[in-house]
């Protein structure tokens, strides 16, 4: 198996679940709980456990590392170039076969995205020392230099706005364990430096599925930014490829086991394969079974809902939203009596004409993405004749940091450092680049204040 198709095609791995708990739990502890380092340390060695039965595919000649990080990029280009070759001749998207298909795979992915780089968090403290440059250099660049617009967590999260996608209820246990490997490792990065390296390693291979998402997301009228972000950054030459290279060589002892050293980073590039990978996520996606699955999480609320004048097939819709089993029989029954044309305009759909629009009746009952999902599976084969418009993104979208008026923990993270030397600002500013802060606006002056000592203070 290649370095790129282990990249691309994760292994289920269920046994990589913590035992003391889900890995929601675990994730919202690790983000939210400053000091949570016990918890860290059992929850890394328990996913170090299960990365020790996966197959070391790095070079055991450390000159050949930088050769193997090219070569993987070469094979991605080469794979990228086949693709849009695929796409000029007419083939159909590899990915999403809809937009709601994209939108699920953007709200799968969030618990990762939502932190990252978190994993080199630990490492701030060690930023008078050059040998952990490169590894800083890339944190601080994961937090867009305390640019909002740059920022991947808030260019994140702004994405998920866009399309009603905040529910984190709905998102499966297991699509939080990569998110919670990263917040672990930066809890504990000084125990774990040697796996934290590996997992950076790892972690920053430009992979196929991010060209690929790029390309198909804007082709479905979604902003491409956080991926396209990630395209240019992380490349091999000059990006977060080539630093992640340079970091095994600036940090690797000149004395001690040094193979010992080099077998625990191995461990931690191997971590990279635990839980779904994108492609298995994207493979995943069932349209009717997301449809009924939200209908199920709403029918709570809507079985009371109704009024009793609307029967189909002798059952009024509060009946018939009185039990789970019925909601594939319910569907049947609105297209059996016109309600839902498949494989039409969903406009052509009374029941979509209830949903969508100003005045519908149900307006404001579903989110955009929820909206999305009946609306794709309304039309089925149908294709509209013009496609909708691929995104654009302007030049006016991104821009320079820009604060609230006012804003508490802006005024006392001022106060914490007033009076203070540029030494000893570094402390107090460090706790305002975690995961849990620094997508916010003290957290995002924070970032810039910590950069402007940081070259200063050298």
């Amino acid at each position: 198996m290649t370095a790129l198709t282990r990249l691309e095609s994760r292994p289920a791995h269920p046994q990589a679940i913590f035992a003391d708990g889900s890995l929601k739990q675990t994730y919202e502890q690790l983000l939210l709980n400053d000091g949570a380092e016990p918890l860290a340390r059992a929850f890394l060695n328990a996913q170090l456990e299960q990365a020790a039965e996966l197959p070391d595919v790095l070079p055991q000649d450390l000159s050949a590392l930088q050769g193997f990080v090219e070569q993987h990029c070469i094979d991605v280009a080469r794979q990228y170039a086949d693709y849009l070759a695929a796409r000029k001749n007419g083939g159909p998207r590899q990915f999403f076969s809809n937009k709601a298909h994209a939108l699920f795979f953007l709200q799968a992915v969030a618990p990762t995205k939502l932190v990252d780089g978190a994993w080199l968090y630990g490492l701030l403290k060690h930023w008078r020392d050059p040998r952990f440059e490169e590894l800083i250099c890339t944190y601080l660049e994961e937090l867009g230099d305390g640019n909002p617009a740059q920022n991947h967590v808030v260019i994140y999260r702004k994405l998920l706005a866009e399309h009603g996608l905040q529910d984190t209820g709905v998102i499966a246990d297991a699509h939080y364990l990569q998110g919670a490997i990263q917040l672990a490792l930066g809890e504990c990065a000084d125990a774990f430096l040697p796996e934290v390296i590996g997992y950076n390693l790892g972690y920053e291979q430009l992979p196929l599925h991010l060209l690929i998402s790029a390309y198909e997301l804007a082709e479905l009228g979604i902003d491409p930014y956080y991926f396209t972000l990630h395209v240019t950054i992380d490349n091999a030459s000059t990006g977060h490829a080539q630093k992640a290279v340079q970091s095994v060589l600036q940090l690797l002892p000149l004395e001690g086991d040094r193979e010992a050293f080099l077998r625990r980073v191995a461990l931690g590039y191997r971590l990279n394969d635990l839980g779904q990978g994108s492609r298995a996520i994207i493979e995943s996606f069932d349209l009717y079974g997301e449809v009924l699955s939200m209908l199920e999480r709403k029918r709570p609320f809507g079985q009371h809902m109704h009024s009793d004048y609307c029967k189909f097939e002798g059952k009024t819709v509060n009946q018939w939203l009185s039990s789970p089993e019925q909601l594939p029989a319910f569907l049947t029954a609105m297209e059996n009596k016109g309600w839902i044309k498949r494989h039409q305009d969903p406009q052509d759909s009374r029941f979509w004409q209830l949903i969508d629009g100003d005045g519908a009746a149900m307006f404001g009952v579903f989110s955009p993405y929820e909206k999305q999902l009946l609306r794709d599976w309304i039309a089925g084969d149908w294709t509209p004749e013009r496609p909708p418009a691929a995104y654009r993104r302007s030049n006016s979208q991104a821009g320079e940091p820009v604060l609230p008026a006012s804003d508490p923990d802006v005024e006392s993270l001022h106060a914490a450092l007033e009076g203070l030397s540029g030494a000893e600002q570094m402390p107090v500013l460090i706790p305002w680049l975690s995961a849990h802060r620094h997508s916010h606006p003290a957290g995002l002056l924070a970032t810039r204040q910590f950069i402007e000592l940081k070259s200063s203070l050298r």
